[in-house]
């Protein structure tokens, strides 16, 4: 029997057809994450402010260059695309971090309660080592006891003369 052509075969997985454009999802969660920690710095700030400040000033007196004339659309319209863009990988990086938090929680759990196992183990312990010891004769008991044997030695030898 001939063997069927490779795009013929229904054992195998076709090849993908045209441009796939794929993206790493860690990768493109650790640039959000970056662009995420930029947008909450002063450095952000300062430089947005600046932008806002010398747009309307272009574009309210340098009478060349009014590309946005007073009510500032364009301006307005690029702050709702920035607004656009930045709410949804904000929210990616929260959620990111949310994950890492629970990892971190999960660990920390099995932390504890492994300390606890641990602990309780120990106390156990302490309590059969507790147990054992008030069956073991102490210096104390032991001299008592000799010197208990060493009078009645004593006595017996009084007697026996």
């Amino acid at each position: 029997m001939p063997e069927l052509l490779p795009r013929r075969r229904l054992d195998q997985p076709r090849e993908p057809r045209g441009f796939r454009f794929s993206v790493d999802p860690e990768t493109f969660g650790q640039l959000s994450e970056r662009l995420a920690r930029f947008l909450g710095t002063g450095k952000f700030l300062f430089w947005q402010t600046l932008l806002v400040i010398t747009w309307i000033v272009l574009n309210l007196f340098a009478l060349s260059l009014q590309w946005d004339p007073y009510p500032f659309i364009l301006l307005n319209l690029a702050f709702s695309t920035q607004a656009a863009y930045a709410a949804p990988l904000i929210l990616l990086a929260q959620n990111r971090q949310d994950d890492r938090d629970r990892v971190s929680l999960e660990e920390d759990r099995a932390r504890a309660a492994q300390t606890k196992a641990d602990t309780e183990y120990l106390a156990r312990e302490l309590a059969a080592v507790r147990l054992a010891l008030g069956e073991v004769a102490t210096r104390d008991f032991i001299r008592g006891e000799l010197e208990k044997l060493v009078k009645e030695q004593n006595n017996v030898r009084k007697v026996r003369p």
